[in-house]
């Protein structure tokens, strides 16, 4: 108790500054890969996907990024027994946003799309097994983890590979694709609408406080749904067939149509992942804060200041402004070569896994399912529309970003205790 007291506002700007850094990380690697697609498919330039991603994003972390957060996050560790040392639990909160916030800046230079989320579980677990003890980790739920490498891009790749398919047999396979795109993308633009509203109903308003049963959640993303196909549909209505358009790429006409589509997908999944994972760099940011302020009270959840809010949205936008781009790169376009049509089906895919993922508690991560959903739109080409290098290395980063962010929590943790203990 009285390290807290003594170093209270020592602790709280080192909060404020690791969120940062943890929100710049998230901004870098995780917002870039949600809007890799957009740009990587030519429906949006770099730049136009950076001001979506900064409005809808920030809009997301402040409308829905919720006002209280669990003081660890998923429920991974037990801190009870360090409630008389709320000191332990301050370092490792500090230790773990830190070594999430670096691991990210490392895979963001190699242009590595890894998760946020298993980047600051990691982090938490290793902090855990040495600052309170390895009983206090659940290890189920670390393996549940674990399994989500598996389970989230196969989901999203068999999504995505299913609606491309559709997507071949009812436009671009028949006589007169642009008229078939004209006629179909309408529905498709309902599916996105539908799909993302409920992402944004269960996964993020729910912060708010906004209590709404399943039956209600699914009637109001319909009713979404059809507003936005009525809207997309006018759109799509507006474009003219442009013959020397076709010259080069038989389908050119055909992918100005779902041009339409990827810019509201892009607009709607950085809303959603705005409000689901800007927690991750603010959630440690809130438990530091309420320990600090209780006077070394170990809550079981966290009340969340709106400058915590702020300063993750903020932090996410910066991140994705100053080093986005080389995970845009990868995703967008080393993979697998994308066009509108194959960004949209893969786009949708990860989101309709999202939602079937809250449904049934599995824990996933974004950017897994974003990876499976390109990669399943590739596979709907053949292996050889796929770069197998750039997937082994991206598989590689993701077994090692558990461990990675465990060890440098350690390190971090064993620091911080040095310093002020």
């Amino acid at each position: 108790m009285d390290i807290i007291i003594a170093y209270g506002v020592v602790f709280l700007v080192l909060a404020g500054v690791f969120g940062l850094f943890m929100a710049w990380g998230i901004g870098a690697n995780d917002v870039a890969n949600a809007m890799a697609t957009s740009v990587g498919s030519r429906a949006l330039t770099i730049k136009q996907a950076v001001l979506i991603a900064a409005v809808f994003e920030f809009a997301g972390a402040i409308l829905a990024g919720g006002q209280v957060t669990k003081t660890i996050r998923k429920g991974i560790v037990d801190a009870g027994p360090i409630s008389d040392s709320p000191e332990l639990l301050v370092y490792g909160m500090l230790a773990a946003l830190l070594a999430a916030g670096v691991w990210l800046l490392i895979a963001s230079r190699k242009g590595w799309p890894v998760s946020t989320t298993h980047s600051i579980v990691g982090a938490i677990v290793g902090f855990a097994m040495v600052g309170i003890g390895m009983d206090a980790v659940k290890w189920d739920k670390v393996g549940m983890i674990v399994a989500s490498w598996v389970v989230s891009p196969l989901l999203a790749g068999f999504l995505s590979y299913m609606l491309f398919r559709s997507v071949q047999k009812l436009i671009l396979d028949t006589d007169d694709p642009f008229e078939n795109a004209k006629k179909y993308v309408p529905y498709y633009i309902f599916l996105v609408g539908f799909i993302i509203a409920l992402v944004t109903f269960v996964k993020g308003l729910q912060h708010v406080g906004l209590e709404n049963s399943p039956l209600e959640n699914y009637i109001y993303a319909f009713l979404i749904g059809l507003l936005v196909m009525v809207i997309g549909r006018h759109f799509v209505r507006q474009i003219k067939l442009d013959p020397s358009a076709d010259r080069d790429f038989h389908y050119s006409n055909v992918e100005r149509v779902f041009g339409v589509l990827m810019i509201v997908t892009a607009c709607a999944m950085a809303f959603a992942h705005g409000s689901n994972d800007v927690a991750n760099a603010i959630g440690p940011v809130a438990a530091v804060v309420s320990i600090v302020t209780s006077g070394g009270q170990v809550a079981a959840e966290s009340q969340l200041p709106t400058w915590i809010l702020l300063l993750g949205g903020a932090g996410i936008v910066l991140g994705l402004v100053m080093y986005g781009t080389r995970v845009i790169a990868t995703v967008g376009s080393h993979i697998t070569e994308l066009t509108p049509s194959r960004g949209f089906a893969a786009t949708l895919a990860a989101a309709a896994t999202v939602v079937l993922a809250s449904g049934t508690g599995l824990p996933i991560s974004t950017t897994h399912t974003l990876v499976g959903g390109v990669l399943g739109v590739g596979l709907a080409r053949g292996m050889e529309a796929l770069n197998l290098g750039v997937i082994r290395n991206i598989f590689m980063s993701w077994i090692i970003t558990l461990p990675v962010g465990g060890v440098l929590a350690i390190i971090f943790f064993f620091t911080l205790k040095g310093i002020f203990g």
